[in-house]
């Protein structure tokens, strides 16, 4: 199975953008109307039922925003999906779309007085009519058998409650369970005036040991890769992977177009792939070419990203800093739990502050991924700190 199936976002257009505008879900350059219909599961529905309000059953938003009132959080449905937007008292927002569970908006107060936005979004339009919604923070995570066999991915996340207050903090948290309820993901979205954490903890009730593969994928909005350098990350020895990739990534031109025609240059790498197990070759992506497997150590602390590069550091610090010069500001990227962090940029050949304009990082299980023994529980996190206030 593909890693790049683990994920899908379908959406359609909406009469409403003066609505999506105003939730600040995606930067003002993308398309402001959409519907979004996770995982194809559901039908479309007419853009004339959604402009007169009428929600299916099982998004209920008035309850939502009467149950969870005074916390910080409001709620809003766009056909079959509905975004949670959090906002605390200094300015500072997030927001999630479920039931995806991507996280597609985080902006942080910042020193100037007023907010910007840290992630990268994009709306793509798709063969059938529809759109993508791609970018953004997303969980993508596998569970394997004890035997390497696949069982099952959470796509479809459930709003299970809303804590704290918009004076401290404000924590959503979802839930997705296997058909079969034996194992459990529990994903924590927590914002603080200057630290936008995503947590998940795995429950396991099976009587067998269970395997977990994955990683966060965090696309951070930079002017251009040429202004922008990872810092902190001297020593940390790497090994060069093709790129992570599920369908919130968002693909250059050149990966694209291997990626669709099945070239045996480039495959979007499957979990079997994504195992210790697998020995064959490795592949960089270097200027729309692979070339072969390559290990080594990092040598600059200033690690400029202006070049094409995707790589898993297996010994990188538990936190390290993306400043990007072009925009005069900084992320302190965080983890708890992973032990490995990846970094892919698409490199600095395309449209400055345009649709490549971004750093993908990754706290991930990937080159050794995480045993879970019987009943056992396994928490993993990342934190993306604001130090620009």
């Amino acid at each position: 199975m593909a890693f790049s199936a683990l994920f899908s976002a379908n959406i359609t257009s909406l009469s409403s953008s003066k609505l999506v505008n105003s939730l600040s879900l995606f930067p003002p350059h993308l398309p402001s109307s959409y519907h979004h219909n996770p995982s194809r599961r559901y039908l479309p529905l007419p853009a004339s039922s959604i402009s007169s309000a009428s929600f299916p059953p099982f998004i209920d938003v008035e309850y939502l925003e009467s149950e969870f009132s005074g916390r910080g959080v409001t709620f809003t449905g766009f056909g079959q999906s509905y975004v949670a937007r959090m906002a605390v008292e200094n300015g500072s927002v997030a927001t999630v779309m479920l039931p995806s569970g991507i996280i597609t908006s985080y902006k942080p107060k910042m020193w100037h007085g007023g907010t910007e936005e840290v992630l990268h979004t994009f709306v793509s339009k798709g063969d059938d009519g529809g759109a993508f919604i791609l970018g953004g923070v997303s969980l993508a995570l596998a569970c394997e058998s004890e035997g390497g066999g696949f069982l099952w991915s959470p796509t479809t996340w459930t709003l299970s409650d809303v804590r704290g207050s918009p004076r401290d903090s404000i924590e959503v948290e979802i839930i997705s369970r296997d058909s079969k309820s034996t194992v459990e993901v529990k994903y924590s979205i927590i914002l603080r005036e200057d630290v936008l954490s995503s947590k998940i903890t795995v429950s396991s009730s099976s009587s067998a040991l269970l395997q977990l593969i994955g990683s966060f994928l965090s696309h951070l909005t930079v002017s251009t890769p040429d202004a922008t350098y990872a810092i902190g990350l001297e020593g940390s020895d790497f090994i060069n992977r093709p790129p992570l990739l599920s369908e919130f990534s968002i693909i250059p031109p050149e990966l694209r177009q291997r990626k669709e025609t099945g070239s045996s240059q480039f495959q979007v790498p499957s979990l079997k792939g994504l195992s210790p197990a697998s020995d064959g070759k490795m592949n960089n992506y270097r200027g729309g070419e692979l070339e072969e497997e390559m290990e080594g150590e990092e040598r600059y602390d200033y690690k400029h990203l202006t070049e094409k590069m995707s790589r898993i550091y297996r010994s990188a610090p538990r936190n390290f800093t993306i400043i990007d010069r072009g925009r005069r500001n900084s992320v302190v990227v965080g983890r708890n739990g992973f032990e490995e962090l990846y970094i892919y940029s698409p490199g600095s050949s395309y449209e400055w502050y345009g649709k490549y304009a971004y750093v993908c990082v990754g706290q991930s299980a990937v080159l050794k991924p995480i045993i879970l023994g019987p009943a056992a529980v396994w928490t993993g996190e990342q934190q993306l700190h604001n130090p620009n206030l």
